[in-house]
């Protein structure tokens, strides 16, 4: 098994910056890729950016240019840095890890509230 803790979230000027965290422990080898995920109130949970084993990045049209994900392997934890911030991207924000084998999202943090003031 695999569990994920995210931490930072917070609120936030529209224009400002925050960084969420995601701390993996357990059974880490069988995940293959790393996903940032997020869900408004009344929305669909939407893919935001995704890292794989091999460092390929992958963004939402959304957020590109904004959003960077990255990863540090020595302590299993993932980042999205989330600069110049809009109204629109408050939401929920969880972290995914994709199983290797199935390529579903099977494990999934805890979420962590971001709200973008104007």
């Amino acid at each position: 098994q695999v569990q994920l803790v995210e931490s930072g979230g917070g609120l936030v000027q529209a224009g400002g910056s925050l960084r969420l965290s995601c701390a993996a422990s357990g059974s880490i080898f069988i995940i293959n890729a790393m996903g940032w995920y997020r869900q408004a109130p009344g929305k669909q949970r939407e893919l935001v950016a995704t890292i794989t084993s091999g460092g390929s990045t992958n963004y939402a049209d959304s957020v590109k240019g904004r959003f960077t994900i990255s990863r540090d392997n020595a302590k299993n934890t993932w980042y999205l840095q989330m600069n110049s911030l809009k109204p629109e991207d408050t939401a929920v924000y969880y972290c995914a890890g994709q199983q290797r084998l199935r390529l579903t999202w099977d494990y999934w943090g805890q979420g962590a509230q971001v709200t973008v003031s104007s």
